[in-house]
């Protein structure tokens, strides 16, 4: 949302054609608004009572005049005529290009006839050359009613235009102004038309009035013609009365001489009620004249503007960032909550809906009352249905209490709503990688390089930013890293281990087993058991606490048996066994080995060690 004091609620970039377009809300604005409206016709006379003529004239005039407190806000220009629209005119030599254009059609007794409405804004253009006499040019429809004479047979050649100022008094109340645009029509055919205006707020209708452009009405043909509002019929006498509303009249001007077209504006105080929020136009033509005929007039509706006192917020709210992270339930909504459209504060307290896929999640309220022109930012965390990757429509609603009713009365109820799409990001499955290997060092533990595992990951990955964890549970956290990855001394084989790498949109996991395996025991060839503190026993490495089934024979060179040892029990050049069972020291020599693993994969090794003191 834009933070402007008026908001446009159609925005408006590329030219539109519409056929017969609903009268409907086109632009509100709220604060100390009104404005005024200028415009004069391309028809030399009322065509209903002078035929003879079928152009239009090249161009005409009409002057702008806003006091020194009437500050410009917006500018509206509106032109139409007979048949194809004529999308390009010149305002005091300036050319304007129609953004939107408008199209009827009228199944006269002379076949199907066309007419348009073109509008633009032109608010640069009045801003530029402020109070002055305005001249629209160069509509020209000169060959429709040529190669046409159906709009002549049936005196519906008309052309005109219409300027609109919205203003800024400060010296006026806080007021809603609605400008509905579109473009209908009645005639014989069609002799009734309802339109309903809503979007609406009336707090206060003291000064309340309603406005009107309207094209091709004449003065001569008031037969069974009305303009009512809530089953009230309208009349400003003497200048529409109330059974001729269509009459060629300008209420600004009090000029009776807006051939073929209307620019009206009527005091409804006692016609609207505070707290409607919508009112109904109804439109009517068609009667019997004095000689039985039927006649009606043929009147075509192109924009209505309500000015109403109205001191009341307007929420709005727009969602600003949706944060989430991979394979997390949760997500973080930031928000801002606007009062722009507004005439009054918006309370603290004023209730906010989260829905996921149409379900409320969650609700949140707004901590402080917001000014007029004002907004509030806000975050909350909600938790996911679901992680698998799936796309989540997220809608927030500002005042709702999470029933789909809101407890605050706003300047437009029809705005208080945002949304968007939550892509729930889910990292691929987990991708297992070749095992690594070490020698068991003492009791199942071996000591292992983890960034050996590296070498196995895809090129596509970036092994530069990845870390290493003792669970999948720990990869996804992003919690407790393994700090010593090149040194690292597990504590259970096989030990499952998991590498998280940076990757878009999730980090990829990889999965690797550590697996400590027995490898083949060194034999020494002599040790000195002298008690010096060095080699004094028969340490063959890799064997004790790793082979812990082992048994180790120890024979001297007669073949008698003279050591056994265990896992527990090293021999340090003393008897245990047979005669010599004594525990002392043995003799100087060369001593023969048998060594059992007791493993599967080894068989048993035998050879000789000389012990010498």
């Amino acid at each position: 949302m834009r933070h402007s004091i008026a908001i446009t609620i159609c925005i408006l970039i590329l030219p539109i054609s519409l056929w017969s377009q609903n009268i409907e809300l086109f632009q509100q604005f709220n604060g100390r608004y009104d404005y005024l409206a200028i415009g004069n016709t391309l028809n030399q006379f009322e065509n209903n009572l002078d035929g003879s003529f079928c152009e239009i004239l090249p161009g005409s005039s009409a002057d702008l005049f806003l006091e020194s407190d009437q500050q410009l806000l917006s500018a509206y220009l509106y032109w139409a005529g007979s048949g194809v629209a004529d999308t390009e005119v010149s305002l005091n030599d300036l050319n304007v290009i129609s953004e939107i254009d408008y199209s009827v059609s009228f199944d006269s007794s002379s076949g199907e006839l066309i007419y348009f409405s073109c509008f633009a804004d032109v608010t640069e253009i009045i801003a530029e050359l402020g109070n002055t006499t305005y001249t629209l040019a160069n509509l020209d429809i000169a060959e429709t009613l040529m190669t046409n004479p159906g709009y002549c047979n049936t005196r519906t050649n008309f052309a005109g235009w219409s300027l609109y100022v919205i203003y800024e008094d400060m010296s006026l109340p806080l007021n809603q102004v609605s400008l509905f645009q579109g473009l209908e029509i009645i005639n014989t055919n069609v002799t009734e038309k309802t339109i309903l205006l809503d979007n609406i707020n009336v707090l206060d209708n003291i000064g309340a009035k309603i406005g009107f452009l309207a094209w091709e009405g004449d003065d001569a043909l008031n037969y069974g013609e009305s303009l009512s509002i809530n089953d009230n019929i309208l009349s400003n006498p003497p200048l529409n009365l109330s059974d001729n509303a269509f009459n060629g009249t300008n209420s600004f001007t009090n000029s009776t001489t807006f051939y073929n077209a209307d620019l009206d504006v009527y005091d409804i105080q006692n016609n609207i009620d505070v707290g409607d929020t919508s009112a109904i136009i109804s439109l009517t033509t068609g009667d019997f004249d004095e000689t039985g005929n039927f006649r009606a007039d043929l009147i075509i509706l192109n924009n209505v503007i309500t000015v109403l006192n109205s001191q009341l917020p307007d929420a709005t709210i727009e969602i600003t960032d949706v944060s989430l992270q991979c394979n997390s339930t949760e997500v973080v909504i930031s928000y801002t909550v606007f009062n722009t459209n507004s005439t009054d504060v918006l309370p603290a307290n004023t209730a906010i809906a989260f829905y996921i896929e149409g379900e409320l999640i969650t609700q949140a309220f707004t901590l402080n009352d917001i000014p007029i022109g004002g907004f509030e930012d806000g975050s909350i965390t909600v938790s996911l249905p679901i992680t698998d990757g799936s796309l989540l429509n997220l809608i927030a609603v500002i005042d709702d209490d999470g029933s789909g009713f809101g407890m605050i009365n706003e300047t437009n109820e029809t705005n208080n709503s945002d949304q968007s799409t939550i892509e729930v990001l889910a990292s691929e499955p987990v991708i297992t990688l070749p095992d690594l290997l070490s020698c068991d060092s003492g009791f199942n533990t071996g000591r292992f390089d983890l960034t050996n595992s590296l070498e196995f990951i895809p090129s596509e990955y970036n092994i530069d930013q990845s870390t290493f964890y003792l669970s999948e549970e720990d990869a996804l956290s992003q919690v407790n890293p393994i700090f010593n990855a090149m040194n690292f001394i597990n504590n259970l084989s096989p030990q499952s281990l998991f590498v998280r790498i940076e990757h878009d949109p999730c980090d990829q996991l990889f999965k690797f087993d550590l697996i400590v395996e027995n490898c083949p025991p060194f034999i020494p060839q002599g040790f000195s058991p002298n008690d010096d503190g060095f080699n004094d026993w028969f340490n063959i490495q890799g064997l004790y606490d790793i082979f812990e089934d082992h048994k180790l024979l120890i024979y001297n060179r007669y073949g008698t048996l003279i050591f056994e040892g265990n896992n527990n029990l090293k021999w340090y050049g003393r008897s245990n066994s047979g005669l010599n069972a004594s525990g002392k020291r043995v003799p100087v020599g060369t001593y023969f080995y048998v060594l059992h693993l007791n493993d599967p994969s080894y068989k048993s090794m035998t050879g000789w060690v000389y012990l010498n003191y």
